[in-house]
Protein backbone atom coordinates (compact mmCIF):
# COMPACT_ATOMS: atom_id res chain seq x y z
CA UNK A 1 0.00 0.00 0.00
CA UNK A 2 1.65 3.75 -0.89
CA UNK A 3 2.29 5.66 1.93
CA UNK A 4 -0.43 7.53 3.87
CA UNK A 5 -0.05 10.79 3.16
CA UNK A 6 -1.40 13.32 6.63
CA UNK A 7 -1.59 17.03 6.37
CA UNK A 8 -0.98 18.60 9.50
CA UNK A 9 -2.71 21.96 9.60
CA UNK A 10 -0.25 23.89 11.44
CA UNK A 11 2.95 26.73 11.60
CA UNK A 12 5.39 24.34 12.77
CA UNK A 13 7.38 25.39 15.59
CA UNK A 14 10.21 22.92 16.85
CA UNK A 15 10.17 24.75 20.17
CA UNK A 16 6.81 23.08 20.51
CA UNK A 17 6.80 20.04 22.50
CA UNK A 18 3.51 18.87 20.56
CA UNK A 19 5.04 19.56 17.20
CA UNK A 20 8.47 17.59 18.02
CA UNK A 21 5.89 14.92 19.45
CA UNK A 22 3.21 14.47 16.37
CA UNK A 23 5.61 13.00 13.68
CA UNK A 24 6.87 10.43 16.07
CA UNK A 25 2.99 9.46 17.15
CA UNK A 26 2.03 9.32 13.73
CA UNK A 27 5.16 6.38 13.50
CA UNK A 28 4.26 4.60 16.16
CA UNK A 29 0.99 4.38 15.06
CA UNK A 30 1.72 3.74 11.64
CA UNK A 31 4.10 0.70 12.73
CA UNK A 32 1.28 -0.75 15.11
CA UNK A 33 -1.37 -0.15 11.63
CA UNK A 34 1.37 -1.92 9.70
CA UNK A 35 1.41 0.98 7.37
CA UNK A 36 4.12 3.77 6.45
CA UNK A 37 2.74 6.83 6.74
CA UNK A 38 4.16 10.51 5.29
CA UNK A 39 3.17 13.46 7.41
CA UNK A 40 3.19 16.98 5.34
CA UNK A 41 3.30 20.48 7.37
CA UNK A 42 0.66 22.82 5.72
CA UNK A 43 1.50 26.19 7.04
CA UNK A 44 -2.42 27.97 7.93
CA UNK A 45 -1.08 31.05 5.64
CA UNK A 46 -0.44 28.76 2.60
CA UNK A 47 -3.92 26.77 2.33
CA UNK A 48 -6.38 28.86 1.06
CA UNK A 49 -9.79 28.13 0.36
CA UNK A 50 -8.37 24.12 1.36
CA UNK A 51 -9.41 22.84 -1.93
CA UNK A 52 -6.37 21.05 -2.71
CA UNK A 53 -6.16 19.30 0.80
CA UNK A 54 -8.85 16.94 -0.44
CA UNK A 55 -5.89 14.60 -1.85
CA UNK A 56 -4.34 13.69 1.48
CA UNK A 57 -5.95 10.83 3.29
CA UNK A 58 -6.23 12.56 7.01
CA UNK A 59 -5.81 15.88 7.99
CA UNK A 60 -4.47 16.58 11.94
CA UNK A 61 -5.18 20.18 13.40
CA UNK A 62 -2.12 20.72 15.57
CA UNK A 63 -1.39 22.42 18.66
CA UNK A 64 0.51 26.44 18.70
CA UNK A 65 -2.27 28.82 18.19
CA UNK A 66 -2.83 31.75 17.14
CA UNK A 67 -2.21 30.06 13.76
CA UNK A 68 -0.59 32.49 11.16
CA UNK A 69 -4.42 32.78 9.32
CA UNK A 70 -6.97 31.50 11.09
CA UNK A 71 -9.36 31.31 7.78
CA UNK A 72 -6.40 28.90 6.80
CA UNK A 73 -7.23 26.64 9.21
CA UNK A 74 -11.03 26.92 9.54
CA UNK A 75 -11.03 26.43 5.79
CA UNK A 76 -8.87 23.19 6.20
CA UNK A 77 -11.47 21.90 8.95
CA UNK A 78 -14.46 22.65 6.79
CA UNK A 79 -12.94 20.82 3.87
CA UNK A 80 -12.24 17.19 6.41
CA UNK A 81 -15.44 17.68 7.86
CA UNK A 82 -17.40 18.05 4.42
CA UNK A 83 -15.54 15.22 2.50
CA UNK A 84 -14.96 13.17 5.16
CA UNK A 85 -11.52 13.24 5.03
CA UNK A 86 -10.61 11.71 8.47
CA UNK A 87 -9.60 14.54 10.80
CA UNK A 88 -8.14 14.88 14.44
CA UNK A 89 -7.76 18.12 16.11
CA UNK A 90 -5.66 18.60 19.48
CA UNK A 91 -5.70 21.60 21.66
CA UNK A 92 -5.73 24.48 18.60
CA UNK A 93 -7.42 21.84 16.83
CA UNK A 94 -10.32 21.53 19.17
CA UNK A 95 -11.03 25.32 19.53
CA UNK A 96 -10.64 26.07 15.86
CA UNK A 97 -13.01 22.91 15.06
CA UNK A 98 -15.26 24.41 17.71
CA UNK A 99 -15.31 27.35 15.66
CA UNK A 100 -15.66 25.64 12.62
CA UNK A 101 -18.65 24.02 13.82
CA UNK A 102 -20.13 27.04 14.94
CA UNK A 103 -19.50 29.42 12.05
CA UNK A 104 -20.63 27.36 8.87
CA UNK A 105 -23.20 24.22 10.50
CA UNK A 106 -24.86 26.58 13.08
CA UNK A 107 -24.73 29.14 10.78
CA UNK A 108 -23.45 30.98 13.84
CA UNK A 109 -21.30 33.80 10.99
CA UNK A 110 -19.86 35.24 14.24
CA UNK A 111 -18.30 32.85 16.27
CA UNK A 112 -14.97 33.92 17.80
CA UNK A 113 -11.92 32.97 20.02
CA UNK A 114 -11.39 35.00 22.95
CA UNK A 115 -7.78 34.62 22.70
CA UNK A 116 -7.79 36.59 19.14
CA UNK A 117 -11.02 38.45 19.35
CA UNK A 118 -10.99 39.62 23.00
CA UNK A 119 -14.29 42.15 22.41
CA UNK A 120 -16.52 39.82 20.13
CA UNK A 121 -20.08 39.57 21.08
CA UNK A 122 -20.20 35.33 20.68
CA UNK A 123 -17.42 33.75 21.63
CA UNK A 124 -17.51 30.07 21.53
CA UNK A 125 -13.92 29.31 22.68
CA UNK A 126 -13.05 31.41 26.40
CA UNK A 127 -10.31 31.57 28.50
CA UNK A 128 -10.48 28.28 31.14
CA UNK A 129 -11.25 29.02 34.43
CA UNK A 130 -8.10 27.29 35.42
CA UNK A 131 -5.17 27.27 33.22
CA UNK A 132 -4.26 23.90 31.88
CA UNK A 133 -0.80 24.40 30.69
CA UNK A 134 1.97 21.64 31.81
CA UNK A 135 -1.10 19.74 33.72
CA UNK A 136 -1.68 16.16 33.55
CA UNK A 137 -5.56 15.06 34.64
CA UNK A 138 -8.01 12.59 34.96
CA UNK A 139 -10.68 12.17 31.89
CA UNK A 140 -13.85 10.20 31.60
CA UNK A 141 -15.07 8.93 28.07
CA UNK A 142 -18.38 8.71 26.92
CA UNK A 143 -18.92 5.16 26.87
CA UNK A 144 -19.14 4.09 23.11
CA UNK A 145 -17.57 7.45 21.72
CA UNK A 146 -15.01 6.67 19.51
CA UNK A 147 -12.33 8.10 21.87
CA UNK A 148 -13.33 4.97 24.95
CA UNK A 149 -13.32 2.65 21.80
CA UNK A 150 -9.78 3.73 21.05
CA UNK A 151 -8.28 3.95 24.62
CA UNK A 152 -10.29 0.58 25.29
CA UNK A 153 -11.25 2.46 28.83
CA UNK A 154 -13.36 4.76 29.88
CA UNK A 155 -11.10 6.64 32.69
CA UNK A 156 -7.87 7.91 31.60
CA UNK A 157 -4.70 10.76 32.67
CA UNK A 158 -3.44 12.90 30.01
CA UNK A 159 -1.50 16.12 29.71
CA UNK A 160 -2.63 19.47 28.55
CA UNK A 161 -0.67 22.52 27.61
CA UNK A 162 -3.98 25.11 27.37
CA UNK A 163 -5.39 27.80 28.31
CA UNK A 164 -8.58 28.80 26.42
CA UNK A 165 -11.62 26.20 25.82
CA UNK A 166 -15.10 25.73 24.96
CA UNK A 167 -17.48 28.39 26.23
CA UNK A 168 -20.24 26.65 29.00
CA UNK A 169 -23.00 28.67 27.54
CA UNK A 170 -22.49 27.63 24.04
CA UNK A 171 -21.96 23.67 25.56
CA UNK A 172 -25.44 22.53 25.12
CA UNK A 173 -26.13 23.59 21.48
CA UNK A 174 -23.25 23.05 19.99
CA UNK A 175 -23.55 19.40 21.58
CA UNK A 176 -27.50 19.37 20.57
CA UNK A 177 -26.73 17.37 17.24
CA UNK A 178 -23.72 15.37 15.39
CA UNK A 179 -21.27 16.82 17.16
CA UNK A 180 -21.11 14.51 20.36
CA UNK A 181 -19.30 15.03 23.63
CA UNK A 182 -16.68 12.39 24.02
CA UNK A 183 -14.21 13.64 26.73
CA UNK A 184 -14.91 15.23 30.14
CA UNK A 185 -12.87 16.79 33.32
CA UNK A 186 -13.56 15.60 36.89
CA UNK A 187 -15.68 18.72 36.78
CA UNK A 188 -17.82 17.92 33.61
CA UNK A 189 -16.20 20.18 31.38
CA UNK A 190 -15.56 19.28 28.12
CA UNK A 191 -12.51 18.25 26.95
CA UNK A 192 -13.16 15.82 23.87
CA UNK A 193 -15.64 16.09 20.47
CA UNK A 194 -16.28 13.91 17.74
CA UNK A 195 -18.72 14.36 14.80
CA UNK A 196 -21.39 11.19 13.93
CA UNK A 197 -21.98 10.49 10.55
CA UNK A 198 -18.22 11.29 9.79
CA UNK A 199 -15.23 8.20 9.02
CA UNK A 200 -13.04 9.89 11.86
CA UNK A 201 -13.58 13.00 12.94
CA UNK A 202 -12.33 13.58 16.96
CA UNK A 203 -10.71 16.84 18.69
CA UNK A 204 -9.47 17.17 22.12
CA UNK A 205 -8.21 19.86 24.35
CA UNK A 206 -5.44 17.55 25.50
CA UNK A 207 -2.57 16.46 23.78
CA UNK A 208 -1.90 13.05 24.01
CA UNK A 209 0.42 12.89 21.47
CA UNK A 210 3.41 13.78 23.65
CA UNK A 211 3.23 10.38 24.68
CA UNK A 212 4.98 9.20 22.15
CA UNK A 213 8.31 11.12 23.46
CA UNK A 214 7.91 8.51 25.74
CA UNK A 215 7.76 5.92 23.02
CA UNK A 216 4.14 5.42 24.01
CA UNK A 217 1.66 4.94 21.39
CA UNK A 218 -1.44 6.85 22.10
CA UNK A 219 -5.01 5.38 21.27
CA UNK A 220 -6.43 8.13 19.36
CA UNK A 221 -3.57 9.02 16.79
CA UNK A 222 -3.51 4.78 16.33
CA UNK A 223 -7.50 5.14 15.93
CA UNK A 224 -6.78 8.40 13.30
CA UNK A 225 -4.56 6.36 10.94
CA UNK A 226 -6.40 2.73 11.21
CA UNK A 227 -9.43 5.40 9.74
CA UNK A 228 -7.32 6.58 6.92
CA UNK A 229 -6.54 3.06 5.72
CA UNK A 230 -10.12 2.31 6.01
CA UNK A 231 -11.04 4.96 3.93
CA UNK A 232 -8.61 4.99 1.48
Amino acid sequence: MPALQVGLIGDRNDGVIAHRAIPLALQLAAEACEATIEPVWLPTDAIGNGAALAEFDGLWCVPASPYRDMDGALAAIRMARERHVPFLGTCGGFQHAVIEYARNVLDWHDAEHAETAPDAQRQVIVPLSCSLVEVTDDLRLVEGSRLAKAYGVTEIAEGYHCNYGLNPEFRAVLADGPLRISAMDRAGDVRGLELDGHPFFVVTLFQHERGALQDRLPPPVRAFVQAMIDTR
